[in-house]
Order: C-alpha cells, then structure tokens, then sequence
C-alpha cells in the first residue's frame, strides 16, 4: 500500500501535466496520455499496474456512463434516434461480426468464439476520444448528438457481444434459443431496472432533507448502485446505468438545486477526467507486459503487430461502409430525417467523417483487461494475451491516426461549413422569441399586481361589459 499510494499520487499529477500540455499543442488529451503512459512504463524500478478483471468493469464503466448520460442533449437524441440505434446496435454486430471472420481465417488459433469476443472488444467507439478531438473543431449539434447518443447505446450491444463470446469460449457451445432470451433479459430487464431505480432515487432526493453536498455525495453513489442490482439479477448493468442516468438528467430541474447542480458538474468534471487519465494511461504502462506475455507464447511481436494493423484496417472499413449503407437507406426510406449539408457533394462526405470518429478508447481496455486469466476447468484462457496486444494496438492507431487526422478531414473537406452559423442564428432568434416572450409576461403581471383592487374590479366590470355590448347586436341580428 506505502508503495503503490505515491505511484497513484504521481499518476494523476502526470495526467494534469500531460493534460496540460495537450491544451497548448491542440490534440486530444488521451493521444497524449496513450503516449506519454508507453513513455513511462520504460523507467525502471516502477511497480507493475495490475487490476483485477472482475473488478475493472465495475469501477470504471458506471461513472463514465452516468456523467455522459447527463451531459447529452436528450432532445436531440430522440431527434435522431434511428440514425444512433443503426449505429449502437446493428453497426456494432456487423463489425464484431466482420472482426471474427477475419481474425477466424488469418489469426492462427482463433476460433469464431475468440473471434466474436475480439470483435465485441474493439467494435465500440469511445465517446471521451471522440469528444475530447473534435473539441478543436467546430461540427453541428445534430452530429455532436449521433456521436454521442451512439456511444451511450452502443457500449451495451458490444459488452453483450462480449459476454456471450465469453460464454462460448469456456463452455465450446452457443445456443441461439437461449442466447435470445438471455439477450432479450438484459435489454429489457437492465433498461426496465434503470428507469425504476432513477425513479426511486429522484423521489429520494426530492423527499429527503438534502443539502448540496449530500446530493453531490449521493449522485456519485448511484451509478455503481444501479449497475450492481443490474449485474445481480443477470441482465446489463450498463443499460441500467444509461437508461437511469437518462431519466434522471431529465428531471434534474425538478430534484436538484441550482447549487447542487453547479457543484455537481464541478465535482463529475474532475472525478471523470481523473477516470480517463488513469485509463488511458494505464494503456500505454501495460503495453510493455503484454509484449512480455506474447514472447511467452512464443509470438512475434512483428506479426502481433501486423495482427493488429489487420484488424484495425477492418473496423474502420466497416464502420465507412456501415455510415454509407446508413446514408443510402434513409434516402430511400425516410429522406426528410437526412443531416443536412450545403451541397450534394458534402452531404455524401459527412459518411466519411461520420466513419472516420471510430476512435477506440476506455470500454474496449476495459473489456479487454476484464477477460479471466483462466477458465472454469483451471485452464489458461486461449490467446488472451494476442487479444489484449491487438486490442492495444487498434486504440493506438485509431487515437495516433484518426484521432489525429480527424480535425484536418473536417477543415478540408467543408462538411459542416455554413450550417453552423445558420445554427447560431436560428439559436439567436429563438433566444430573443423567448426573452421577448419572458419580458412581456413580467410586464404584465407586475402592472396587474401593481393595480389597486377596486381599479381592477372597474376594469374587468368594464371589460366584461364592452364585451356583451359587442354580442348583443349579433344576437339580435
């Protein structure tokens, strides 16, 4: 413990330092952390970062997930709800899918099952890298939306991948009829759990007497609580904390002050950022063991590496021929709902630019490091080791390459150029319909309270009468 604690300490003050950095040389934070974590792990004498499998799901994933629940437009979401479901769910299984034909035929030693678990670890993009690149640059709120809506949805189709590819591989047997069910259970039972427990809890928060520390204090609680009653009953504990975290960003008007809100947002801003320091650097300090571990097994690291080349080459290839696919059909079937763009030409590149934000980051480590050393019968797990250096290498690329790329594809190609100025000036003018609105109301509801009693009561007397003299001539008539 005395030998770990200053390790932890010296890691968040390097997080804050490369944090810092990377604010003055423009690129993402977590490129800098992936880099600067690889640096690190080549000093000697520092002790070896190990966390345990079971545990690293239930650490990382529910604060994460709860804070991005809070921070998406929910407006927004709804708007566009066909585009992120294509993208959460049906573009996840089609990488996944494309990911263990692949890794079946040109690695080695990888059955389907190893195959679908690879692919369920590297389908999901990262929401933190995706936000923390295109803060550089400027896109519209309905593309920020797609983006963001996608990675909430989609960190539960690829974990349910996962899980069932787990199963596979220790038990050497899939039955589609009772992985149905099974999947049908964790949909349905995590999203049903998460809306009732951030019911209960919001009831909590508005009857309890509360102060803003205790709110703040108890909504770091809540998402661990929802993803473990969701894990305990055998359905997602990720969609639990999503759908819970959605319902209560909805109603936080309602149960929370404005102080508890605004020290809320302060206290998840640097809790969450420490949370993705610590995981991204832990990428790069874990990369040199897991070379250790492909030597063992008696693996080139070239081929490893061209492994991981091959295998990041197809899930950005299915993820553009995923975004394409998307854009045909909703030109077919709904061509009302389409993104806009100024010009034909930049409406077929938002596809490309959609396709190329498949940065991998935090749920893929952690699903990776979640994998079991060994099987129920005591056996080591097959290729763990290849699956976690190939999982590291596609988080590398995708954050060195798109990660990096991305801002200079959105400036060159002009995808999103006009709409947003015609997105701040429909902004501005529904800002000055409301204030106009809002100013009116006041106006009037301080001359009618400003009013003397008996004034009013002449008033509506005489409004009252001027209106039945207007009636009478059309009765009569």
């Amino acid at each position: 413990m005395h030998t770990i604690l200053p390790f932890i300490l010296a890691m968040i003050a390097v997080i804050v330092l490369l944090n810092i950095r990377a604010v003055k040389l423009k690129i993402a934070y977590p490129i800098l952390l992936v880099i600067g974590g690889l640096l690190i792990s080549f000093i000697p004498g520092l002790p070896i970062v190990k966390i345990d499998p079971d545990l690293i799901f239930f650490i990382f994933l529910p604060p994460l997930l709860f804070e991005a629940a809070w921070t998406i437009s929910f407006k927004e979401m709804t708007k566009w709800w066909r585009i992120i479901g294509s993208f959460a769910f049906l573009v996840v299984f089609f990488t996944a899918l494309s990911v263990a034909v692949v890794a079946h035929h040109f690695i080695p030693g990888f059955t389907i099952a190893l195959g679908f678990l690879l692919g369920g670890i590297v389908s999901p993009p990262d929401a933190v890298s995706t936000g923390a690149i295109t803060k550089f640059v400027t896109i519209p709120r309905a593309t920020s939306a797609i983006l963001e809506g996608e990675s909430l949805l989609n960190d539960a189709s690829s974990l349910i991948i996962f899980r069932f590819a787990l199963v596979a591989v220790g038990t050497g047997q899939f039955i589609w009829q009772e992985a149905t069910m099974t999947f049908l259970w964790m949909v349905v039972g995590g999203a049903g759990l998460g809306l009732l427990l951030g019911w209960l809890l919001i009831q909590m928060h508005k009857r309890l007497p509360t102060d803003t520390s205790s709110d703040v204090a108890l909504t770091l609680v809540e998402p661990y609580l929802m993803y473990w009653l969701a894990e305990e009953i055998h359905c997602s504990g990720v969609l639990a904390v999503v759908s819970g975290g959605l319902l209560m960003s909805s109603q936080r008007l309602v149960f929370l002050s404005s102080a508890s809100r605004i020290q809320g947002y302060n206290v998840w801003e640097s809790f969450v950022f420490i949370l993705n320091g610590i995981v991204f650097l832990i990428i790069g300090l874990d990369l040199p063991e897991i070379v250790d571990g492909l030597r063992a097994m008696g693996i080139p690291v070239k081929t490893a590496i061209g492994y991981g080349l091959l295998v990041t080459g197809v899930i950005i290839a299915t993820r553009i021929i995923s975004s394409y696919a998307a854009l045909l059909a909703t030109l077919i079937f709904r061509p009302s709902v389409m993104p806009r763009a100024r010009t034909p030409r930049r409406r077929l590149l938002i596809p490309l630019m959609l396709g190329w934000t498949g940065m991998r980051g935090v749920v893929s480590l952690a699903a990776a490091l979640a994998i079991p050393v060994s099987l129920d019968n005591g056996s080591a797990f097959p290729q763990r080791n290849l699956i976690l250096f190939i999982t590291f290498i596609v988080i590398l690329l995708t954050l060195l390459v798109q990660g990096l790329t991305l801002p200079y594809v959105i400036r060159r190609t002009g995808v999103f150029e006009g709409l947003m100025e015609e997105e701040q000036e429909n902004e501005t003018r529904l800002r000055m319909k409301r204030g106009l609105k809002q100013h009116v109301l006041e106006f009037l509801k301080t001359k009618y309270e400003n009013m003397p009693e008996s004034h009013a009561g002449m008033q509506k007397k005489s409004s009252s009468s001027g209106r039945n003299a207007q009636r009478r001539p059309t009765i009569a008539g």
